[in-house]
């Protein structure tokens, strides 16, 4: 190993920016270079994605810009296309330009994961994920969109399709988005006069026979009581079969039309991972020992979502993929590079589950803290609470926490920025426009 020691970090989320920030606190000045590779110049914070779909925070105070926290290291942007252990090199493709190999001594393995898909007809045409900030503005812009379709237009069959909602998957993410967009299109109902709460329709579809996993079997079925009492078609044990030209098709036998169709049913390893050279178990995720080394690479370091981590606290299992393990870890991680980096034994990463909490809307929630069970407004601001203390930076607590307070005294927007997806489109319309209304040119003989 050089003197100044090559900390490469492949990935940017949770594991990818704790990792970082906790070692450039602690590293000495001279001991080694950190360079943090992600897609994103940002980490964003994905419980809070919902309440940005909802209008509830600002889009931009549920990210962090990691060049701004992560000022002791060096940050590049692009896409990891290969990894070599052996070699100790990652290919990188940046956005533009020609691609460029990137040496280490030490690497932190952290690409995550992505929304786990089926070869469902249709899917993939009309579906949308539920995972990053760019999805959850365009499904805000999309709802209010099609509210706006429905106020407007005097065809029956359109507007039922503009008022059909439909999310697949009811763990966290799918059911955190569905009601709090529920409740925002809920609320902007009162600006449409055609339309009111009742006629649209939302359906949350699940293959299990049970929803939200995460807050155990009592308060899994309080929600679903919950959610039905809202008018929400909850459908349990029930699979889509088909999604052609928005065309709904459920094995139960059900079909119906909607232009809005959320894929939120769980998430598998990037598929860097596979390309990765790493070796992987049974579910595509990297082999880990308890120390968050790579079996067989000692100088390579994983956690997270595409980590397969022993639990120690049940043996023969791994730890579940989410943010509470991935933040967790990171720390355990960082201190184990440093570590290695001075000769040091290594600790094992150990962490009872302390339990989860869900938003359902504003005012409504539902938590497992620790074998207590709480539902409702406590459990909606012991939501709110945990993760506001769990997002990185003062700066991004204070401006979450003054757009709370100012959704006290003022109602939430419902402007619907659809542009924002196609932002060249009104730009063509007027070049169109000007070539229609240009004369034929003349042909001189």
């Amino acid at each position: 190993m050089t003197d100044f020691a090559r900390i490469l970090i492949v990935g940017g989320g949770y594991v990818g920016m704790y990792t970082a920030l906790r070692l450039q606190r602690r590293l000495r000045r001279g001991e080694a270079h950190i360079t943090l590779v992600d897609a994103d110049s940002y980490m964003t914070y994905q419980p809070f994605l919902p309440e940005a779909a909802a209008g509830n925070v600002e889009p931009r105070h549920v990210v962090v810009p990691l060049r701004r926290v992560l000022g002791g290291c060096r940050i590049l942007n692009g896409w990891v296309v290969g990894v070599d252990p052996h070699a100790r090199t990652v290919d990188l493709r940046p956005h533009g330009g020609p691609g460029r190999v990137l040496g280490y001594d030490l690497l932190v393995f952290a690409p995550g994961s992505v929304s786990k898909t089926l070869p469902i007809p249709g899917l993939a045409e009309c579906g949308i994920g539920f995972k990053t900030l760019e999805e959850a503005i365009h499904l805000r812009n999309h709802v209010l969109a099609q509210l706006d379709l429905a106020d407007s237009t005097t065809d029956p069959a359109i507007r039922a399709r503009a008022l059909t909602f439909v999310f697949v998957g009811a763990g966290f993410a799918g059911v955190e988005a569905l009601a709090e967009l529920e409740d925002m299109a809920r609320d902007a109902c009162a600006y449409y006069p055609t339309i009111e709460p009742g006629h649209m329709r939302w359906l949350l579809v699940e293959a299990t026979d049970r929803i939200l996993p995460e807050v155990g079997p009592e308060m899994g079925r309080w929600t679903l009581e919950q959610l039905r009492a809202r008018g929400i078609d909850v459908r349990t044990g029930t699979r889509l079969l088909s999604a052609l030209g928005g065309h709904l098709v459920l094995d139960d036998g059900a079909e119906f039309v909607t232009d809005t169709l959320v894929w939120t049913a769980g998430v598998r390893p990037h598929p860097l991972v596979r390309d990765s050279g790493l070796p992987l178990d049974g579910g595509g995720r990297v082999r880990a020992t308890t120390e968050l080394t790579v079996e067989g690479f000692g100088n390579v370091f994983t956690a997270g979502d595409c980590a397969a981590v022993p639990d120690l606290t049940k043996p023969g299992e791994t730890c579940a993929p989410n943010a509470q393990n991935a933040v967790r870890q990171a720390r355990v991680l960082a201190d184990n590079v440093l570590a290695t980096l001075r000769g040091r034994a290594l600790r094992p990463y150990r962490h009872a589950y302390a339990g989860a909490v869900a938003g359902l809307g504003l005012h409504q929630g539902v938590a497992q803290i620790r074998g207590h069970k709480v539902r409702g407004l406590p459990a909606w601001f012991m939501h709110r609470t945990y993760h506001l203390s769990q997002v990185p930076t003062l700066n991004k607590k204070v401006r979450i926490l003054v757009d709370w307070t100012l959704a006290l005294f003022f109602r939430r927007e419902i402007v619907s920025l659809g542009q924002l997806s196609d932002p060249r489109a009104e730009f063509e319309r007027a070049v169109r426009a000007e070539r229609e209304d240009m004369p034929e040119p003349v042909t001189l003989r």
